[in-house]
């Protein structure tokens, strides 16, 4: 039984006709169709995807939802259609059975509806228990359904109109019925149900609306309108953005990729079999001394060795790939609607060359149009907003990745990668992946619009189009070797860019000693070399742009002009006519996408796989093995605290032993002191007690918790309170107790807002004796079993170390009973220590107590003979002897900042400024300078050239296919040829030159921007950096200059070719159809406001974004710094945590701008499509008056405004964002700047100062404007090579005294005068150059020993070793491999604390100036004997006694007192 019959018995209905469809100006579709097709499709789609959308449910189960009166209307109505089919059905048998003959078309196709209908109202009932508030599945099931329901409906009405006679009243009704409860149920599926029960949204103070946001509102992404209209009337808050949706969070995303990286880099790792040497004890055997008899076993172990490089990218792949893949079948589907144009393009032409067809074809080719190109928008933003999602949690994944590895490699790994770099790793190699997300696809996306591309060519032209194939052919090799070497370049650049990161990162990390040694301008100079390698790099770069841009560009036309040559030479027959032409161009232009693309795509993956190596090298780095220290049980009969058994410790595994045969068994409760010179291994014995060193051989365990102070504090960017708690709860009594013990309390009482004053990063507004302070009383407060303290109380005053000393660490402190290991060089403690542990070389050579141990006359006696009486002879002789200048040292710092915030309670620190005006065109005009105006004004006029030309060549051939046909030939074809060939030449060049000129513009932009904020950052006070966090400057650095240097050049060429493209267009269109300049001005303003609504919201969305990146690299900057402490705390989960917080923070503000974009492209590619539309509809009905060769043109170039509409306010939009980068660096050209460096007509003597008379006359000076003076009123006369201590207790003034000399802070009232000359009237360099200071913290620099000691290379080597010599590093430097070239890590890392300390006293040395600051000496003066001393003491800022030791002491006043705290007198 044919198809006919199964309609009509007698075969009257066919199932087809032609005449009845289509050659009519009437047209209908057959009953038979109607019946059969029109009612199978939405049965067939709802069963094809009931299946899985069931399967899907039940994997993705959201909670329930009760029932609603949505629920109950949408149930009522599918169980009302379901009726009305099976009265169809009934009807048909009652009519049967009263002999009518009925078709078994309409007994089936009811059956076939009715029961859908059914399975429609199950899933409504099942979407409804699974928590799904709205669903896509079922609204294209109606829409689909009413679509086929509209063409009978309109069959009907004709039937109606034509035979009414014919008319079934039943099947009519019924139909009717039918139709408006479809259209009912279309309007209820556009609605959303409420939330499920117990949903994340219920819970959530301002939940994201995605998830209970209609279909139809989230494939136009008008959920997020509500934020828009917000960010439209008033600028974005924090509090504005929505929560994360769980699926993005850190504690979702993170653990998925850190699990399949562990399993990637288990793959790669086989057994090996191991021998351990292991310590045993014997139950029975006892030595004499009743110490048990030690064995040992060997203990075969099975290691696990690595066989090759684990993958990141299957890592990646398994992480991310299935959601990914969803992005993939809306791209195969996007490609194939590209085609559809073209297509219609064509019929529309031969509509125009064909008067005898009806009407409504061109008006039902344009409304095809109209319906393909809006589906084509709504599935590739929704593809874009997949990719840029999974972009998202991509970057979330690699942070956190980073982040928790960060906190578990060895020291020896961590020293491979710098700060800076790791840093990078977080900001800009995650960035590279997001960026490659949205691409990826067109690696296979790309090849296959080309092909179908080729096809469709083939079908219009024949076998010409292998010339245009041979062109592209030609154009890869090509491309393939600019994308070498683009990769290689891009290497070196990265390179560059962390070697200056890095150092910019050590700059402002020691800008204080900079300052003080006046060296600005050597580290200005050695940035802004790296910057110079880096630029040049750039312009190699930017020469290969501009090549590759131009095939690019030109590659199309050129495809084109060979093809339509080829084929019009080849046979004088074959005419070029309007739909060949233009149908080729059409797909020639759909053609330059992918070709473009392809190019961008290579390199943006050649990018990705450097990041993708950088991040695998890191994420495989040797990790810290748990196992290095055994945890025994408390419980445990081990009655040692600590012990070590023939330990041998190194930091790497490859390195020799750093300690070696190391034996020490602390019982519970001993107090243990570390004694031994500088560099003899005391922190990396503590450093192997925290399993923080690679253990060769032996064992180590320690029993119960531990707590760690290490050498240098390391305090956290957060209140001082917060700082000592530490993340433990808060007991008020136990902490009282902790600050009081600490000697806190008097600083609390300073700080502006006691203890929730806010620290600073590195704790600046602290100086180094709180920050030690700060340090002890975390360790103290969270009440571990085992103190391992490294020489916390060397950085303090001496009667404050005694303090400490008493109240906590010694024997009757709050620590007795605790186990505690103290480093210490202060000799007086020694004595009540239970045993002391002496250390040479990285061996300990002598134990006992102090009595044992002075009795044995061994190293211990040794070096109590040296630190009570050489070193400090030495010291003296070296500062005294040398040019005998005036020593002027401060035996307690108060630092700069803790007045700074004085009576404000303020957190010292800015965050970053949130602006909120939009960018204004003065910024764009700023860029437009440093470029150079004239390069500025002449790339314009490229721009406008190689459009014009363009332009110019497409009219040439609407002209050229309007040519009449004489005898089958074209006459004048030579001649058309060669002009639209010389047209399209010019085209090249303008565009070559124009992506040269604004390449070049853009790195003359980078120089002149990068060097005007090094020098305007350089020049700002210290009371800036205090302000400042060094994340926001090393941002301006790291990320905005990476913007300015290869972000805004591309935006600019791409934002002047696409408005030029959407220029171009409309003028071709209204040269076209000039009636489409009724539509085009409202279409415009539209544009306009959708754009402006866009960009209020957008750019303060990218701002919020930019203004939370900031603190995740700050505390991501912090952790690095401290990873030690926050181990050796157990606090490692905490800061995870936090960090992760941190990200989904700046996720928030991320998520929405991503969808914003989505939202305007889903309006503005709108827009395009009406333009499109409108285009097809005013050339149907000017059919008559129009040449096919202009309607071509006109159509040819409205496909391509949707594109260029598109890409034109994304680049606008992004160029507004980025060139926020230029307003951020060019702010710093407006702060407040130090004085100037040299002065002009400086009358300075060669030798000044020759004495180093000082006289300081009635001198104050205040933090800021709005504060008391910090000290007044001071006059004091030193003479040359008099040696004058200042003391007084914290925040006496003491520092404020020597940032004045130095000018740190100008004068407020008074004057310095050194040798009669007032400071005050020098530049700063020529004063700061001619004094030295010794700061407190010991800050070195990566490079040399020598830079780091004489960066001007202004002294010979002689002086240098003669330098090292009285500092007493003479032996350490010769015994190096490289000497004076030794290189020193970042911050000085591989030398120890007291070796810093000496290099920066050789720094001081080599100055040989008249006048030597001590900062905090530790050099302890006999004041019996110096009469050259002479003492000033002040108190609250001002002058209190200035005499010699002895008549202080004498007159029992302020130094009296001090002395007797101190244990002095």
């Amino acid at each position: 039984m044919g198809i006919d019959n199964f309609c009509s018995l007698d075969g009257s209905d066919p199932f087809w006709d032609w005449n009845r469809t289509w050659q009519t100006h009437n047209p209908d579709l057959t009953p038979c169709f109607q019946n059969t097709v029109l009612v199978w499709i939405p049965c067939l789609y709802l069963w094809l995807f009931a299946l899985l959308y069931i399967l899907y449910l039940k994997r993705n189960d959201r909670g329930y939802i009760c029932m609603t009166h949505l629920n109950r209307a949408k149930t009522a109505i599918g169980f009302t259609l379901w009726l009305i089919c099976w009265a169809d059905v009934f009807y048909s048998f009652w009519e049967r059975s009263h002999g009518a003959t009925i078709a078994p078309v309409y007994l089936v196709s009811p059956t076939m509806l009715g029961v859908t209908m059914l399975l429609a109202t199950f899933l409504i009932q099942y979407e409804r228990m699974k928590g799904v508030q709205s669903s896509g599945v079922m609204l294209n099931f109606w829409l689909i359904t009413i679509v086929c329901a509209t063409v009978t409906f309109h069959s009907k009405i004709l039937h109606a109109l034509n035979e009414p006679a014919s008319v079934n009243v039943f099947k009519y009704t019924t139909f009717y019925i039918y139709y408006t409860m479809l259209l009912i149920s279309l309007i209820l599926a556009c609605l959303s149900d409420q939330p499920p029960l117990f949903s994340q949204a219920v819970r959530d103070l301002n939940p994201c609306p995605e998830s209970g946001a209609s279909f139809l509102s989230r494939i136009t992404f008008w959920w997020i309108t509500g934020l828009m209209v917000t960010g439209y009337k008033r600028p974005l808050e924090e509090k504005d953005l929505w929560s994360l949706n769980t699926e993005d969070k850190s504690q979702r995303v993170v653990p998925q990729l850190v699990r399949r990286w562990d399993q990637e880099c288990n793959k790669v790792k086989r057994p090996v079999d191991k021998t351990l040497y292991s310590p045993k004890r014997s139950a029975r055997e006892e030595k004499k001394d009743g110490q048990p008899i030690e064995e040992s076993e060997i203990l075969l172990v099975k290691t696990l060795k690595k066989t090759g490089d684990p993958s990141l990218f299957c890592a990646l792949c398994r992480t991310f790939g299935p959601y990914f893949l969803v992005s993939s079948l809306y791209k195969i589907v996007h490609d194939i609607l590209m085609f559809v144009g073209p297509e219609i393009l064509r019929l529309l032409i031969q509509f125009v060359n064909d008067s005898s067809a009806p009407d409504w074809h061109g008006y039902f080719y344009t409304t095809l149009l109209f319906v393909c190109t809006c589906v084509q928008t709504l599935i590739l933003q929704k593809y874009f907003h997949v990719c840029f999602v999974t972009g998202m949690r991509l970057r979330t994944a690699i942070v956190g990745a980073v982040y928790r590895k960060a906190l578990v490699i060895t020291n020896a790994a961590r020293r491979t990668s710098t700060v800076g770099e790791i840093v990078n790793l977080m900001s800009v190699d995650a960035q590279r992946f997001m960026d490659l997300i949205t691409y990826i696809n067109m690696i296979w996306s790309a090849p296959l619009q080309v092909i179908l591309a080729l096809y469709f060519l083939w079908q219009n032209l024949g076998p010409s189009v292998l010339a245009g194939v041979a062109v592209m052919v030609l154009m890869v090799p090509l491309n393939a070797v600019i994308a070498m070497k683009t990769k290689t370049y891009q290497v070196a650049q990265m390179k560059s860019k962390d070697n200056r990161i890095k150092l910019m990162n050590e700059v402002l990390n020691g800008i204080k000693v900079l300052k003080l040694y006046a060296w600005e301008l050597a580290f200005k100079d050695k940035v802004s070399a790296i910057r110079e390698s880096e630029l040049r790099v750039l312009k190699k770069t930017a020469y290969l742009g501009a090549v590759s841009t131009f095939t690019w560009v030109c590659a199309p036309f050129l495809v084109a002009l060979s093809t339509f040559a080829v084929y019009v030479l080849v046979d004088e027959h074959n005419i070029l006519d309007a739909q060949k032409a233009f149908v080729s161009l059409a797909l020639f232009n759909i053609l330059r996408f992918p070709l473009n693309m392809l190019p961008m795509v290579i390199s943006s993956m050649v990018q990705a796989s450097v990041s993708m190596k950088r991040l695998r090298v890191f994420l495989s780095h040797e990790e810290l093995d748990e196992d290095n220290v055994e945890r025994p049980a408390i419980s445990s009969c081990e009655s040692n605290s600590i012990r070590i058994v023939d330990g041998a410790f190194s930091w790497s595994k490859g390195d020799s032993p750093t300690l070696k045969r190391i034996n020490v068994r602390i019982p519970e409760g001993a107090f243990v002191a570390v004694v031994g010179h500088v560099g003899s291994g005391k922190s990396s014995l503590l450093s192997a007690l925290l399993g923080e060193m690679q253990k060769q051989e032996g064992s180590v365990s320690i029993k119960g918790s531990v707590a760690y102070v290490p050498q240098q504090a390391w305090i956290q960017n957060a209140t001082l309170k917060d700082n000592i708690l530490f993340g433990r709860d808060g007991k008020d009594s136990w902490y009282q107790k902790v600050v009081e013990a600490c000697a806190l309390l008097p600083d609390l009482e300073i700080l502006p807002g006691g203890d929730s004053t806010e620290i600073g990063e590195k704790g600046v507004n602290l100086s180094g004796g709180q920050k030690q302070r700060v340090s002890v009383a975390r360790a103290v407060y969270c009440n571990c079993a085992v103190y391992l303290l490294d020489d916390p109380l060397s950085a303090v005053d001496a009667h404050v170390g005694k303090h400490i000393f008493e109240k906590i660490i010694g024997p009757q402190g709050l620590l007795q009973g605790r186990t505690r290991v103290l480093v210490t060089h202060g000799l007086s403690f020694l004595p009540q220590a239970d045993l002391i542990l002496v250390m040479v070389d990285g061996e300990i050579t002598e134990m006992g107590s102090y009595t044992e141990l002075l009795g044995r006359q061994g190293a211990f006696a040794e070096f109590l003979h040296t630190y009570t009486n050489t070193e400090q002879e030495e010291v003296e002789e070296s500062v005294g002897g040398e040019a005998g200048p005036w020593c002027f040292s401060v035996s307690c710092r108060q630092s700069l900042n803790s007045l700074n915030a004085a009576g404000t309670g303020k957190t010292p620190q800015k965050t970053e400024p949130n602006d909120v005006a939009t960018v204004k065109l003065s910024v764009f005009w700023e860029y437009m300078k440093a470029i150079g105006l004239p390069l500025s004004i002449f790339s314009i006029f490229l721009f406008f050239c190689h459009h014009l030309s363009s332009l110019g060549s497409n009219y040439w051939l609407s002209l050229w296919t309007d040519d009449p046909v004489i005898n089958n030939t074209q006459p004048n074809r030579e001649m058309r040829l060669g002009v639209y060939g010389a047209l399209g030449i010019s085209q090249g060049i303008a565009v070559f030159c124009y992506s040269v000129a604004v390449s070049v513009g853009g790195i003359l932009a980078s120089r002149y921007l990068h060097q005007t904020m090094l020098y305007n950052i350089l020049r700002s006070p210290m009371s800036f950096f205090e302000r400042t966090p060094s994340g926001n400057l090393v941002n301006r650095f790291a990320k905005e200059t990476d913007t300015i240097d290869s972000v805004i050049p591309s935006i600019i060429k791409m934002f002047m070719g696409s408005m030029f493209n959407v220029l171009g267009s409309c003028a071709v269109i209204l040269i076209a159809t000039p009636l489409v300049a009724i539509i085009i001005p409202p279409l415009g303003l539209f544009y306009f406001f959708v754009q402006r609504f866009y960009v209020a919201s957008s750019r303060q969305l990218k701002r919020l974004e930019s203004v939370s990146r900031s603190p995740v690299y700050t505390h991501f900057n912090e952790t690095l710094l401290g990873t030690s402490v926050i181990r050796a705390f157990g606090e490692q989960q905490r800061f995870i945590t936090e960090s992760d917080g941190r990200v989904d923070h700046n996720q928030k503000a991320y998520f929405p701008s991503i969808v914003a974009n989505r939202w305007l492209a889903v309006r503005l590619e709108f827009v395009g499509n009406l333009i499109v539309t409108s285009a097809a509809l005013f050339a149907v009905m000017a059919r008559d008056s129009l040449s096919p060769g202009i309607m071509g043109l006109s159509i040819s170039y409205a496909l391509q405004v949707t594109a260029s509409l598109n890409w034109l306010v994304r680049m606008s939009s992004e160029l507004e964002t980025s060139i926020v980068a230029v307003e951020k660096v060019k702010e710093y050209g407006d702060t407040e700047k130090e004085a100037e460096w040299r002065l002009e007509h400086s009358t300075l003597p060669a030798g000044w100062p020759t004495a180093g008379h000082i006289e300081i006359h009635n001198f104050g000076l205040r933090y800021r404007e709005d504060l008391e003076l910090a000290i007044s009123d001071i006059s004091v006369n030193i003479e040359g090579a008099e040696k004058v201590g200042i003391v007084g207790r914290t925040g006496a003034g003491k520092s404020s005294l020597t940032l004045g000399l130095f000018r740190i802070i100008e004068a407020a009232q008074g004057e310095i005068r050194i040798d009669g000359v007032n400071i005050a009237e020098l530049g700063l360099h020529e004063l700061r150059s001619r004094i030295t200071i010794i700061p407190q913290d010991p800050v070195l620099f990566s490079g040399s020993l020598r830079m780091n000691l004489d960066p001007f290379d202004g002294y010979t080597d002689e002086e240098v070793w003669r330098a090292l010599e009285l500092a007493h590093l003479k032996n350490f430097v010769s015994g190096l491999p490289d000497k004076l070239n030794h290189e020193c890590s970042e911050g000085g890392e591989n030398l120890s604390l007291g070796q810093r300390q000496l290099v920066c006293l050789a720094r001081a040395l080599l100055r040989k100036t008249k006048i030597l600051v001590l900062d905090e000496a530790t050099a302890a003066v006999d004041l019996e004997t110096d009469n050259l001393i002479q003492v000033l003491v002040l108190d609250k800022g001002q002058m209190a006694e200035f005499d010699s030791p002895s008549n202080l002491i004498a007159k029992k006043g302020i130094f009296y007192k001090m002395a007797k705290d101190s244990g002095l007198v």
